[in-house]
């Protein structure tokens, strides 16, 4: 698995604990994400990072920002991308399995470095069931190409 991570300037501290936690899970990752403390817009961060998992350059992507609110509006605008702005394992796990997410998308200013770690581990160990859910990915894949 190969995943890119990005985080706007309110993303950071969150950003570095995910790069911590790829890296003891052995994934490899590279980090796209701002340097800086001063302000920048999330989407120059978010869109090109989820142009990469579309383009299939990445299986996925996880992108921090304040809230993960517009990391993750951001990120669904990109043709192929189903980004899940999640910030429980309940809902980690389950974006995985139903929604095949592959794009997760947290708050800094919502969750806590610990959870996120948990959060992050969660969805990326968790593969998607397909079956019934498959079919409900195929319609949103349809959608796309009109």
């Amino acid at each position: 698995m190969k995943v890119i991570v990005t985080a706007d300037h309110a993303g950071m501290t969150v950003r570095n604990e995910i790069k911590d936690l790829l890296e003891e899970m052995n994934i490899d990752y590279e980090d796209v994400g701002c340097s800086c403390e001063s302000s920048v817009d999330y989407p120059d961060y978010a869109l090109p990072a989820a142009e990469r998992v579309a383009s299939g350059e990445f299986d996925r992507g996880i992108f921090i920002c304040g809230t993960g609110i517009g990391m993750s509006i951001a990120a669904n605008k990109v043709k192929g991308i189903r980004c899940a702005l999640t910030h429980d394992v309940y809902s980690a796990k389950l974006t995985r399995q139903h929604n095949n997410s592959n794009v997760l998308a947290m708050g800094e200013r919502v969750v806590g470095p610990g959870l996120a770690r948990e959060v992050a581990r969660i969805w990326l160990e968790t593969d998607f069931d397909g079956g019934r859910h498959e079919n409900r990915i195929n319609k949103i894949t349809t959608y796309e190409e009109q």
